[in-house]
Order: C-alpha cells, then sequence, then structure tokens
C-alpha cells in the first residue's frame, strides 16, 4: 500500500482535484479539492469508472434533481463525498463491506464534510437507513455490471417519477445489457462517457426513470 500512495499524484477530473492526504499543497484555485487516498478502499478516482462518475456528476446542476441522493457500493466514499462538497446538501452512502464504510466514515471527516455525509453497512438499499428515504432524485452505483443488473428491480421503485441513475463499473460492451435490463424498469437512456484505463474502455451511464 505504501508503494501506492507514493504513486498516486493529484490530478483534476472535471471541477474536482483528487490529491492523497500527504500532499495538501498546490490545489489550484476554483477546484473542489477530494483528498482520497489509495489502498484503503475502491475508488480514488483514478480509475475510468470514478473518474466518469465524478465528470457527470460535474453536469448535475438542478438541485431539484439532486436533492435527495444515494450512492450504493460507496467504496472509499469518493462520490458520496463529491456530491456532497458539489452541492453543499447531505447524501448517504452505503457498501456490503463494513471496513469500507468505516473508511469512507474517515475519509468524510478528512473533506470536511462530516456533517454532509452519512454512511451504512448494506446489501444494495436493503438497510433500513437506504430504504427509507426512498423515493430518491438520484441514485449512483459504481459497482460491476452484474450486480448493477440485479439491482435494477430495487432502483425503480426507489426513484421518483424523473429521477436519475447514474450507473458505472461496466465495460462498454457491457452497456447493452444493463441498459436492456433498466429498460424494463421504465428506465430510458440520457447520456454517456466513455473513458479508458488500462486498455480497456469502461461506460458511465446516467438514465432516466419514466
Amino acid at each position: 500500500m505504501a508503494e501506492n500512495q507514493r504513486s498516486f499524484r493529484p490530478f483534476q477530473v472535471g471541477p474536482f482535484w483528487v490529491h492523497p492526504s500527504h500532499v495538501t499543497d498546490g490545489i489550484p484555485p476554483g477546484l473542489l479539492p477530494l483528498r482520497i487516498d489509495a489502498g484503503l478502499a475502491f475508488g480514488t478516482g483514478t480509475h475510468a469508472t470514478t473518474r466518469g462518475c465524478l465528470e457527470m456528476l460535474a453536469t448535475l446542476l438542478d438541485p431539484a434533481e439532486t436533492r435527495n441522493a444515494v450512492d450504493v457500493g460507496c467504496g472509499s466514499g469518493i462520490l458520496a463525498i463529491a456530491m456532497a462538497k458539489l452541492w453543499r446538501r447531505p447524501v448517504i452512502g452505503g457498501d456490503n463491506d463494513a471496513e469500507a464504510v468505516g473508511v469512507a466514515i474517515e475519509n468524510a471527516g478528512l473533506n470536511g464534510v462530516a456533517g454532509l455525509c452519512r454512511f451504512f453497512t448494506s446489501v444494495g438499499l436493503q438497510a433500513d437507513e437506504l430504504a427509507g428515504p426512498a423515493p430518491y432524485d438520484l441514485i449512483v452505483a459504481n459497482i460491476l455490471a452484474g450486480p448493477l443488473v440485479d439491482l435494477a428491480d430495487s432502483f425503480g421503485p426507489a426513484l421518483r417519477p424523473g429521477g436519475r441513475v447514474l450507473l458505472s463499473g461496466l465495460l462498454v460492451e457491457q452497456a447493452g445489457m444493463v441498459v436492456a435490463a433498466y429498460a424494463r424498469q421504465g428506465f430510458t437512456f440520457e447520456r454517456r462517457i466513455d473513458l479508458e484505463t488500462g486498455g480497456a474502455w469502461w461506460r458511465t451511464l446516467l438514465l432516466r426513470r419514466s
């Protein structure tokens, strides 16, 4: 992990400046800093899936459409923290790994949004803390294609009509399968971002519920 920390260099993605905790200077003016350490839990922002989510989140600026948001499979908490910083409002996150939840809570504190971000151990939206606030305006899930397909049945009822899902963790060639699963729940394609990591192309999807 120490080697990962040394190789993790700050970088910009959309309006965010992602940096490890040992590099706190040189933040460009006007950018929102995200202090995330490598190797603690999934999601430092370097992978195409996380970068795609951060870029897509930056396009969602209507307060009425982002007021009630949840990050499913939060990992390090980077996306929930980014939403809290971008919109300055509370965000809920959940992960089936209790250790990741602990890391996310710690990262929220390091980023000064502990009062805005709450994280819970949950499989999908099953925990009461995540099921209770539904219907959501926005559900974010950066996991894998298979689990995204499995979650479609629960995400549909958990969103208000007109609400959106932001999905990532899928290869471009898996996108058709994921879109089809959500289409059966009344979702329509809105837009996408394709980015490359390690020679593979990954897709981030934004879908809207009818």
